[in-house]
């Protein structure tokens, strides 16, 4: 009998369509729970003590009831659903490339990407604190710089790691394709839109909410 697989998740979230994008390009039956960032909902006692003690989603939850466990972070997430999976190259150096590129969208794109994006489509500019608007310059020109390493990379590429789509590519789709909503000029990354257009051509590919 398969796992019961539960996404703790905020349907607006990048990171939380990262996992249920590995899940139905894998063809796992994936439920949610579904909790509202902007209203607090993961920062309450009951989610603490019982999903995630940082208070974040997404939560992977693998199993039900007393055995159940819960996996935290988007990236390790995935890799727990893709491990022995093609989205997981058998080459060594080819799976430390994937976890390299991983670890860049953690760590230079999504803070910058996925911030602008939350802060100016959903939060608003004008409810910003003072601190956050003085970053919006920073983060635009972080951003646009991982932007542009990633569309030369993908000048050469068809995707990120190897000759077939890898943990890599999701993880890097999940913020790249909506950077419009952070004030991103998508269109003027040409190779980015074709490697987006290869993604959703993808066999079980599936739109975030």
């Amino acid at each position: 009998m398969a796992e019961t697989l539960v996404l703790h998740e905020d349907p607006r979230s990048g990171n939380c369509y990262k996992i249920k994008l590995t899940a139905a390009l894998l063809g796992l039956p994936l439920l949610t729970q579904q909790y509202d960032i902007m209203a607090g909902e993961t920062r309450t006692p009951h989610f603490r003590s019982q999903v995630n003690p940082n208070g974040r989603i997404p939560v992977l939850q693998i199993g039900a009831g007393d055995t159940a466990r819960f996996l935290p972070e988007s990236n390790a997430a995935c890799w727990y659903l893709a491990d022995g999976s093609a989205l997981v190259p058998q080459d060594r150096f080819q799976r430390a490339d994937m976890l390299r590129w991983m670890f860049f969208e953690q760590y230079n794109h999504e803070p910058n990407i996925a911030t602008l994006r939350f802060w100016l489509h959903f939060v608003g500019e004008a409810n910003l604190s003072s601190q956050q608007r003085s970053q919006i310059v920073v983060k635009r020109m972080a951003g646009q710089d991982a932007l542009e390493l990633i569309d030369d990379h993908l000048e050469r590429n068809d995707w990120f790691v190897g000759e077939a789509v890898s943990l890599a590519d999701i993880a890097l789709f999940a913020y790249t394709h909506v950077a419009d909503a952070g004030g991103f000029a998508l269109g003027d990354f040409g190779h980015i839109g074709r490697w987006i257009e290869r993604v959703e051509a993808l066999p079980g590919f599936a739109a975030m909410d």
